[in-house]
């Protein structure tokens, strides 16, 4: 399988010019190792998985001997397995001016995060990958920066197939993971499964301390089921035959394995009444409609979850516009005690950038009067618009657009 550029490219090179040790954080088999032994092909860097139970072993009880056998330059794969080693990476770091002297993945970003910030202080650069993105698919690396003015989407445009519907759902179905790009049904079927029992429920019991697999299990069904939702811990808890606390518990951990995505709601003082509950979302659709039982690329395209799998899609992929971009930004959405919502504002530079999403070629433009709360306060409002399935960006007014979900 021929490799995917990744857009994460351009911004670790910096940071690996600029830090002594980088850290690429993000679920599993997103490709983060694969990105940086690739990225290293041209370096004489070792390589090493804490996977291996020998390596593991030998990091966690004698981290100067592992780096004695080891030597910097050194890519170190799934380094929360032993975090014992950021303690010696600090040493060896303040020991040298040498930079990008440690590459590190690692796929439990909460902990570990907070241990590697802790030791390594001043030393650490964090970047997080997720699963391939259109952009990705289709060879388009470090588009121009999305600031949902016509000129800019017109030049993306250039670059991009068609929007077109079918092209997005199979998008959608593939999901992002490499390894099944070019799987057929059955396959990937069997790659999901392989996924689950493998990776995130062996993580979840050696990693978390997880002993109901069967309700861990279905806490995952339960969570794809209200995908582009209100987190409802009540509903979640019942369909895993759990408590409350412990499904607001799992999701924590689902979150941190980066399995989930909570888009959390806008807060402003000058809005008042506005939920505080995130929506739910999952980094990867593919592994979603798995869990759904959304078999293939027409049953899920035609079914009755198709406009949440559709938002959920323009959700991640500004999402990972955003991660890879030089200039980052908030996501959050608005919805105030009133069920008034706006899927999506995008923070940035000051503004706030109010987005509508929807699964049709011909939205209602009155979608873009809601937009108005905005006006009421304080906030500088930026361009905004309704993405859809349009196969051009059109005007609205002087602020809006419509906007075609392939130029996220």
């Amino acid at each position: 399988m021929n490799y995917i550029h990744r857009e994460l490219e351009r911004k670790f090179a910096e940071a690996s010019q600029f830090f002594k040790a980088v850290l690429v954080i993000g679920a599993r088999q997103v490709g983060k190792s694969t990105m940086l032994k690739h990225m290293a092909q041209e370096q004489h860097r070792t390589f090493v998985t804490l996977d291996n139970d020998l390596d593991r072993e030998l990091a966690i009880t004698d981290p100067v001997l592992f780096f004695q056998t080891y030597k910097p330059p050194i890519l170190i794969d799934e380094i929360q397995k032993a975090p014992t080693l950021l303690n010696q990476i600090k040493i060896m770091c303040d020991e040298s001016d040498e930079r990008g002297r440690f590459w590190l993945t690692g796929s439990q970003r909460k902990k570990l995060m907070e241990r590697s910030q802790e030791t390594l202080a001043g030393r650490l650069g964090i970047l997080r990958l997720y699963g391939l993105s259109q952009r990705e698919k289709a060879g388009y690396l470090n588009a121009s920066a999305l600031d949902f003015s016509m000129s800019r989407l017109q030049e993306r445009q250039e670059h991009m197939q068609e929007n077109d519907l079918q092209k997005v759902f199979q998008h959608i179905w593939q999901g992002g993971f490499a390894d099944i790009q070019s799987a057929s049904a059955e396959m990937a079927q069997a790659w999901y499964q392989s996924y689950i029992d493998n990776y995130l429920m062996a993580d979840a019991i050696n990693d978390e301390g997880i002993k109901d697999v069967v309700g861990f299990k279905r806490l995952i069904r339960a969570c794809a089921a209200l995908v582009g939702q209100l987190v409802n811990y009540h509903t979640l808890a019942e369909a895993a035959a759990i408590s409350e606390p412990t499904a607001k518990k799992w999701v924590g951990i689902l979150q941190d394995m980066d399995v989930i995505y909570l888009l959390e709601p806008y807060s402003n003082n000058e809005l008042q009444r506005l939920v505080k509950t995130p929506k739910l979302y999952f980094c990867d659709t593919g592994l979603c409609a798995y869990l759904s039982r959304w078999l293939t690329v027409d049953t899920l395209q035609s079914g009755a979850a198709n406009g949440h799998y559709f938002e959920n899609y323009v959700v991640m992929e500004l999402v990972k516009n955003y991660a890879y971009a030089p200039q980052q930004a908030l996501i959050s959405f608005y919805r105030d005690d009133k069920a008034k919502e706006i899927d999506v504002f995008v923070e940035e530079n000051g503004k706030i950038h109010p987005l509508e999403i929807k699964m049709s070629a011909n939205p209602d433009k009155k979608e873009t009067r809601k937009f108005d709360v905005i006006e009421k306060t304080t906030l500088s409002r930026g361009k905004g618009g309704i993405v859809c399935m349009v196969q051009h960006p059109f005007p609205l007014n002087a602020d809006d657009l419509l906007i075609p979900s392939n130029l996220i």
